[in-house]
């Protein structure tokens, strides 16, 4: 069940004004350990914290093995949301993302604080193959996506990333106050829960540099966001064989890869 804190507020039309009590979305900070030691620090919504982790440590090539990991809860706050989570992975199974470990507080806005140097944006691999498709597929998968966007609803302050097979079936919807984060959240729910491998992946929020390298490490050839692209995220689109379209409202799409 989704629960989410009410806060007082006063509601200002043109000339009067009411009182509300409105749900608003949760952003709690969430230490990452691994094998009991700290990695990262990074500000999330409390929710779907295993499956954040998983993607978060598979996106960032710490560990892209599909065994399953151990997960234990360190610490709660007050308000019972995990504030620190210990996973357990074999050392020699760290990759070495691992090495490059963010070495600050990564904030729900952004999804490479903390990087050491410029080196460690680098992404390399087999461009990915990508389909053909009938653009109107696009809408349908929109409008599946917004319907299922249960914390959006209540809140109107999540962002969402939502997987989708090559017929246009939702399989999996993530959100956070993060765009980066319910990007995490779905990749790693797709390894915990063994679900099939996305050929779509929708975002409500525009695409950066590391949503194209989280989408090329998922291998999910197709990329179509709400919002606009950087510069950066269409280079490496084209570079990675990703196909990516931007601006997808009402209808209407841009193809940039």
């Amino acid at each position: 069940m989704i629960d989410l804190p009410k806060y007082e507020g006063e509601k200002f039309f043109q000339d009067s004004f009411e009182k509300v009590n409105d749900c608003i979305l949760s952003e709690e900070v969430l230490q990452i350990n691994i094998n009991g030691d700290p990695f990262t620090v990074i500000m999330r919504t409390p929710y779907h914290d295993i499956d954040l982790v998983r993607g978060l440590l598979y996106s960032e090539d710490i560990y892209t093995k599909e065994n399953q990991l151990d997960f234990s809860i360190v610490k709660k706050n007050h308000l019972g949301y995990v504030t620190e989570l210990n996973v357990s992975v074999e050392k020699a199974n760290l990759g070495k993302g691992y090495l490059s470990s963010r070495s600050l507080l990564s904030v729900s806005s952004c999804g490479i604080c903390g990087k050491r140097e410029l080196g460690d944006l680098s992404v390399s691999g087999k461009p990915l193959k990508g389909f053909n498709f009938p653009v109107q597929l696009i809408e349908k998968m929109q409008s599946s996506m917004i319907e299922n966007q249960q914390l959006f609803k209540l809140s109107g302050g999540s962002h969402a990333a939502a997987g989708f097979n090559s017929a246009g079936d939702l399989l999996i919807l993530r959100e956070d106050v993060g765009r980066h984060n319910a990007v995490d959240k779905v990749l790693g729910g797709v390894l915990n829960q063994s679900i099939q491998a996305p050929s779509f992946l929708l975002v409500s929020g525009r695409v950066s540099y590391e949503i194209i390298t989280k989408v090329f490490r998922a291998k999910i050839p197709v990329l179509i966001a709400v919002s606009a692209p950087s510069s950066l995220a269409i280079d490496y689109a084209k570079e990675l064989g990703i196909r990516l379209f931007a601006f997808c409202r009402d209808g209407k799409s841009t193809r940039y890869s």
